[in-house]
């Protein structure tokens, strides 16, 4: 499963760059942080063709839709969604002006040809490791008068081709996502992954902390590296050797302005000896860890394809919880996996009263069309994983609000990043990831401050400013 996903389609926009010939660009975006991400550097590498984002389809000259296929029918929400564009094109087409359809990201991947065969009149198909192409796919299809389709995956590094631009670019953002690793030599029997975004790679060293550099000097002040196994990371350094993720964050945490450092997502096979001890010896990096675990059913986890037992990921937290005591921990859970019985669901619960987590994603398990699992026998029942879903998420719920009450009444560091919803009021996120809401000035926000946490609220936390001193 891996990196966080979104359950609603996301609207992705950037900076605007001066151009002679100013082009509409509307991109939406689907699926996790890297698509996010992603999303962006689209925005990059068209910007100096003229594309220059705008909020609504209808005056777009291109449209790109960044697709996710880890969601249940997430192929059949995408011909939806075209569907819709089709009627604006057409639209547009009517007043003279001509909109290109594209179709990128994991549902490109997978479906490739069957896009053109069931909406022709989608322009360019791209998988996640092409986007860098763009131009050149733009280009084509003019000259072609026909569609494109690119969903190889390309002998050379997409991130040497990508422009040299800050990111993020809007002025008053503090927090960004920056990919560092791709794709999944796992094949977990549930995950698409592997077929979409191919085998791991990771950025060199030098491009990585260029890229943290720039984001730095835009005003960021935490990063969050991103992989579909991110602590799998082997970045060649500028000194020829195999860099670890422990040793790039450290030194990005050298970086002037850079005050936080997190990773997502990590796999248990992973979880490197070098790696827990940064979470001892750097205070950049936050003591907030998601590691997926999916089940904890050394059955099922073998079923799974996990290569690891529950045993193994309990002595990996009791590894990071004695070097970091205050570490929290996230994870995702699948229920319903083909072959688990009620015994192994009862594993998984022992496993979850056992860690304990502060945040947690758990989901019913769907077939995947071209996984391991999707043909496997002894499917389990909707309504008993719905039974189990409801168990599992009513205890990882108690556990959340037991970690959000452990917090009240504690002073806290946090960074500021906008204004809240009520006038005077701004918000932030703690070291473990929670919006926190006090009342106070606007120029404090991209601020790391010490605020007194007085209320757990259903989502957040409530609180008030201990002084308006920055954190050093």
């Amino acid at each position: 499963m891996g990196l966080r996903h979104a359950g609603a389609p996301a609207i992705m926009t950037v900076s605007n760059a001066p151009s002679s010939s100013r082009r509409g660009l509307h991109v939406i975006t689907w699926g996790c942080q890297m698509n996010v991400y992603d999303s962006a550097r689209m925005s990059d590498v068209l910007r100096p063709l003229g594309y220059q984002p705008v909020d609504l389809p209808d005056s777009a000259d291109m449209i790109i839709l960044n697709t996710c296929h880890i969601r249940d029918k997430a192929a059949e929400k995408v011909f939806s969604e075209l569907g819709r564009l089709r009627k604006i094109k057409e639209a547009r087409k009517e007043n003279g002006e001509q909109t290109i359809i594209a179709v990128a990201g994991c549902v490109a991947q997978a479906e490739g040809q069957e896009i053109l065969t069931r909406a022709p009149y989608v322009d360019i198909v791209l998988g996640p490791q092409t986007y860098h192409r763009l131009p050149e796919m733009v280009a084509r299809a003019a000259r072609a008068g026909g569609a494109v389709i690119d969903t190889e995956f390309p002998a050379e590094q997409k991130f040497d081709f990508l422009p040299d631009t800050a990111a993020p670019q809007t002025p008053g953002n503090y927090t960004a996502f920056l990919t560092i690793q791709e794709g999944c030599d796992k094949f977990c029997s549930f995950c698409v992954v592997p077929y979409t975004r191919g085998a791991e790679s990771s950025r060199s060293v030098t491009s990585v902390l260029a890229e943290a550099q720039r984001m730095a000097d835009s005003g960021v002040r935490e990063i969050c590296l991103l992989g579909q196994n991110v602590n799998a990371y082997h970045g060649e350094g500028p000194d020829g050797q195999v860099w670890t993720l422990a040793r790039l964050a450290a030194t990005l945490a050298d970086i002037p302005g850079i005050l936080r450092i997190r990773y997502m997502t990590s796999h248990p096979r992973d979880m490197d000896d070098s790696l827990i001890t940064a979470h001892r010896d750097l205070p950049a990096l936050m003591p907030f860890l998601h590691l997926p675990v999916q089940a904890g059913s050394d059955r099922i986890l073998q079923a799974m394809n996990r290569g690891h037992t529950a045993d193994d990921y309990r002595d990996i937290v009791r590894r990071l919880r004695e070097v970091r005591p205050d570490l929290a921990l996230s994870s995702d859970f699948i229920v319903g996996h083909p072959g688990e019985t009620d015994e192994d669901f009862e594993a998984t619960m022992q496993l979850v009263r056992d860690v304990r987590f502060a945040l947690a994603y758990s989901f019913k398990y769907s077939q995947r069309p071209g996984t391991p699992a999707a043909g496997a026998p002894f499917q389990v029942p909707e309504d008993v994983k719905d039974a189990r879903l409801q168990a599992l998420q009513a205890l990882l719920r108690e556990q959340q609000d037991a970690f959000n009450d452990t917090l009240v009444g504690q002073t806290i560091p946090v960074l500021f990043t906008g204004e809240g919803r009520k006038p005077g009021q701004i918000t932030g996120r703690s070291p473990w990831l929670q919006p926190v809401h006090v009342s106070g000035p606007r120029h404090l926000i991209g601020q790391e401050l010490p605020v007194r946490i007085t209320e757990r609220l259903t989502n957040s936390l409530g609180g008030i400013l201990v002084e308006e001193t920055v954190y050093a």
